[in-house]
């Protein structure tokens, strides 16, 4: 129930409204209570991400870093540095930077972002993180 209720909220609303985050945690508290520790950690991981996205919009940056730098430590140990979600909180850090105007950072996050992703599709084909490298 809380699944279709998320994916509904995102929809209507996107990943960042507070209605969204607030569901996110609710399902993360299921799986937690059910046992299904990986399940209850990505939505608090997605709802800890989505905050950040939430602050960097309301043009709280530095609660926005801070966020989304838990949320990259939280990912790097759960699934590793190169774990897609990984790169996608590595990008949105990066964008985060260029906003800023932290551009050797925010180069770094974006080149991570694209490394990364070059890896995960040699031989393969599918989902991508792009990359703000060379843009302004």
């Amino acid at each position: 129930m809380y699944r279709r209720a998320l994916e509904g909220r995102e929809k209507a609303w996107g990943p960042e409204h507070t209605s969204t985050l607030d569901t996110g945690h609710n399902l993360g508290l299921v799986y937690a209570r059910q046992g299904k520790m990986a399940e209850a950690e990505a939505m608090y991981r997605r709802a800890l991400e989505g905050l950040g996205i939430l602050y960097k919009n309301q043009g709280k940056m530095a609660e926005a870093e801070a966020l989304y730098r838990r949320a990259l430590e939280g990912y790097e140990k759960a699934r590793g540095p190169e774990h897609a979600s990984t790169l996608v909180t590595v990008h949105n850090l990066g964008v985060l930077y260029k906003d800023q105007g932290k551009m050797d950072e925010a180069e770094a996050m974006y080149r991570r972002a694209l490394e990364g992703n070059e890896k995960a599709q040699d031989g393969r084909s599918g989902s991508h993180v792009s990359t703000g490298v060379g843009r302004q």
